[in-house]
């Protein structure tokens, strides 16, 4: 561990975090122990103004604690530090970087409670699937530790001789990374891993609802080595005063970008200008398609899985169930006595499964498209409104009938609600799925392997679960096509979007004799 590494361990984490007789940490002393301020060049420091913000927990309301907010200047100090060192950090070999990935993998695995506990508590999601995101969004550092050192390019001779040509990837340079609140964690390793796999400086702009869980992170990756300017991190209650001066500024060379498909179209035209680099992973409206030959059974745990993960605020979460006529009432009876199982709390406590929606704002959109739903033909089968109690909850809901005119068809839900829909025919099934904008993640259960193929190839989605509900890993290439996005994030292509290809024409010595 480097002299500075050390000393930023002394000084940012007050020391191990404590666990009371049953295991648990001590939250108190896991938030006292987070920064306040902005991480440039290497270290904490104050925000340019006075400004500051809450950052609050959605089951309860409670504030956590008071972040500075930064602006423009801030912003453009981040940028100015990574750039500083953006060529020094090129040409760190590539097994130096690896093994920054792997300490930091292996402490984020020892911190695995730490950051669920984070987690659960800035953004609601029960503490055993925050667990399961600590573990996800590990697996980014450890496959990309193991992708840095594999960045292969190629050599060969031009079919017209005379000229041999060499190809080698080389790092875009300064990039802009700006994540959303729903994964804290795994959307940050998602980014920043390959980022630093293909030796990449960054200024990262976690979402001022779920910061902490970055912050944390940004401390880990202090211990695990790795070394300043290289990760930088802004947070303000104005995204656009920290990304629209970066965006036109001619040193950055890339901005990745997950949030909303209105926001991407922005972020999209505003770096036409400059021409970078973009990397978007937008919206999503995911079918869950249900043939006749499927098993039913599969199925529901498939549903539940596709449509409850992360309490259902997710770009990846099937939102139109499209079921066969055939077996549309024994699914949708079975759906809805899932659904009626689940128990809504704070995730803190044990036995809860469903959490509260980030804020008041998310609980009435999903409230209003449940009641448009209702206004164009839906039935509510179970739930249909708040929870009760403090925070923000929401009923887990299954809705039977909706018209395909109604916003719960077109738009992203975003919460707790499943709504249910019948087709007759394979034909009307890939219509009714494709009549969206968006064209991230679909799902499809049969018993027919033939049928898969089929359904792959008519469906215009950059990602097919077949009997899968969960399809999510470090290791494959995850993202959309139509406005749900371009580029991909993980496997062997997610380096990809952070390299540019250089080709080396080289005269052969033989070309003259």
């Amino acid at each position: 561990m480097s002299q500075f590494a050390e000393h930023r361990r002394n000084q940012s984490t007050k020391g191990e975090i404590m666990a009371d007789s049953n295991g648990a940490v001590d939250t108190a002393q896991l938030l006292d122990s987070l920064p306040t301020g902005l991480f440039i060049g290497g270290q904490w420091r104050d925000a340019s103004t006075n400004e500051t913000f809450d950052v609050e927990n959605p089951a309860t309301g409670e504030v956590l604690v008071t972040l500075q907010s930064a602006n423009s200047d801030d912003a453009v100090a981040a940028l100015d530090a990574a750039v500083e060192v953006q060529k020094d950090w090129a040409r760190t070999p590539a097994r130096e970087r690896s093994e920054i990935l792997r300490r930091a993998y292996d402490l984020v695995t020892e911190r695995t409670e730490e950051f669920a506990t984070l987690m659960t508590l800035e953004m609601g999601k029960p503490l055993a699937e925050a667990r399961g995101e600590v573990k996800y969004g590990a697996e980014y550092l450890r496959w990309f530790a193991e992708e840095t050192v594999r960045q292969y390019g190629r050599s060969q001779e031009v079919p017209e001789g005379g000229i041999r040509m060499v190809t080698r990837r080389k790092p875009v340079g300064p990039c802009l990374l700006i994540t959303p609140w729903n994964f804290p964690l795994a959307m940050a390793t998602r980014k920043i891993a390959p980022a630093i796999a293909a030796g990449c400086t960054m200024v990262l702009k976690p979402a001022e609802l779920t910061p902490l869980t970055t912050y944390y992170f940004v401390q880990t990756m202090v211990e695990a080595g790795l070394p300043a300017g290289v990760l930088n991190v802004v947070c303000g209650t104005d995204p656009a005063a920290i990304s629209e001066p970066l965006i036109a500024d001619p040193r950055l060379r890339k901005v990745s970008f997950t949030g909303s498909t209105a926001v991407g179209k922005i972020l999209m035209k505003q770096a036409a200008d400059s021409v970078l680099r973009t990397s978007m992973e937008l919206g999503g409206n995911a079918p869950f398609i249900v043939f006749e030959d499927a098993d039913i059974e599969q199925a529901i745990t498939g549903a539940m899985a596709a449509k409850m993960r992360n309490i259902g605020e997710a770009c990846t979460a099937a939102n139109r169930f499209l079921v066969h006529e055939s077996i549309a009432d024994e699914f949708t009876e079975k759906l809805v006595a899932a659904m009626e199982a689940l128990t809504v709390g704070n995730g803190l406590d044990e036995g809860v499964n469903v959490g509260p929606l980030i804020e008041e704002k998310a609980r009435k959109n999903v409230a209003a498209l449940v009641e448009d739903a209702k206004q164009n033909g839906a039935e509510v089968l179970t739930g249909g409104g708040a929870a009760e109690g403090d925070g923000y909850f929401f009923q887990p809901t299954v809705l039977r009938g909706a018209s395909t005119d109604s916003r719960i068809f077109k738009e992203e839900i975003f919460g707790p609600v499943a709504s249910v829909y019948e087709f007759s025919d394979e034909d009307e099934v890939i219509e009714l799925a494709n009549s969206t904008e968006y064209g991230l993640a679909s799902y499809v259960y049969s018993e027919d392997p033939d049928r898969m193929w089929r359904l792959a190839d008519g469906l215009e989605f950059g990602i097919v679960g077949f009997n899968a509900g969960v399809v999510s890993n470090a290791a494959v290439p995850f993202g959309g096509v139509k406005h749900s996005g371009l580029g991909r994030e993980g496997g062997a292509e997610g380096i990809d979007e952070y390299t540019e290809v250089q080709y080396i024409g080289v005269r052969d010595p033989y070309a003259n004799q």
